[in-house]
């Protein structure tokens, strides 16, 4: 069992969680279909979470391709900034985790990097915050999106036992 805690001030952020072997698929069919929310399910089941080996997030590279661009990042969808379709050259070995696994963290002051359509879309940076106010988490949750909560691996870290 693993719990990750928050580098700045040690709080724990989620409860204990089991390690998944590899990031899960994620099929666009399976959307709330009711247009309550129009979100993808959690990329990661409660209680439990991945590694994901694949950059994440900002910052972002023009991509080579732009005849043929793709996602921005795994399980994504396309980023087109001002000089064209871009990838991602963030963060590698985020830890996904189920949004509500990690309910305490709080959304940066005045929604700062959280826009999205019905949702923050996760690609501008960390959005999300532990409670004592570092930033440590990036939550993406957009319609268009997968909806995954990536704990940073810096300014987190894992306890387990």
């Amino acid at each position: 069992m693993t719990v990750f805690h928050c580098s700045a001030c040690g709080t724990a952020m989620t409860p204990e969680l089991t390690e998944l072997t590899a990031v899960p698929d994620v099929s666009d069919d399976e959307r709330d279909r009711d247009r309550e929310t129009r979100r993808a399910p959690s990329t990661v089941p409660l209680g439990h979470y991945a590694i994901d080996p694949e950059p994440w997030g900002a910052p972002y590279v023009v991509q080579d391709d732009q005849g043929s661009p793709k996602p921005a990042q795994s399980r994504g969808f396309l980023v087109c900034g001002e000089e064209g379709f871009v990838t991602s050259a963030g963060t590698r070995q985020t830890v996904l985790v189920h949004p509500d696994d990690a309910a305490s963290l709080r959304p940066l002051p005045d929604w700062a990097r959280s826009r999205g359509c019905c949702g923050p879309s996760g690609d501008k940076g960390l959005n999300r915050s532990c409670p004592c106010g570092a930033p440590v988490a990036t939550l993406a949750a957009d319609c268009y999106g997968p909806c995954e909560l990536h704990l940073d691996p810096v300014r987190t870290y894992a306890f387990s036992w």
